[in-house]
């Protein structure tokens, strides 16, 4: 089974660019390697990163942190979802 974690965050204003590279240098230091990991942006700041494991649904395993208050206009949303089909 494929779980994906996906975590994403809204830059405090004007620190979006620190934000992005503090996801980009934090999802670099999983303590384990996922399958695969992906970065994203949106307006607004907004930052994304994906991970993918090959866990079931349920497993323990490791999250990006929450970055530090000052970079935030609010805490970090996460959620976890298990694939279903790949196509």
């Amino acid at each position: 089974m494929t779980v994906a974690l996906m975590w994403e965050v809204k830059a405090a204003p004007g620190r979006g660019a620190e934000l992005l590279e503090w996801a980009r240098s934090r999802s670099r230091e999983l303590p384990d390697a996922p399958l695969r990991r992906e970065l994203l942006r949106a307006p607004q700041d907004r930052v994304l990163v994906i991970t993918w494991w090959d866990a079931p649904y349920d497993a323990e395993l490791p999250e990006l942190p929450s970055p530090p208050p000052d970079l935030l206009a609010r805490p970090p949303h996460r959620w976890r979802f298990e694939s279903v089909t790949a196509e």
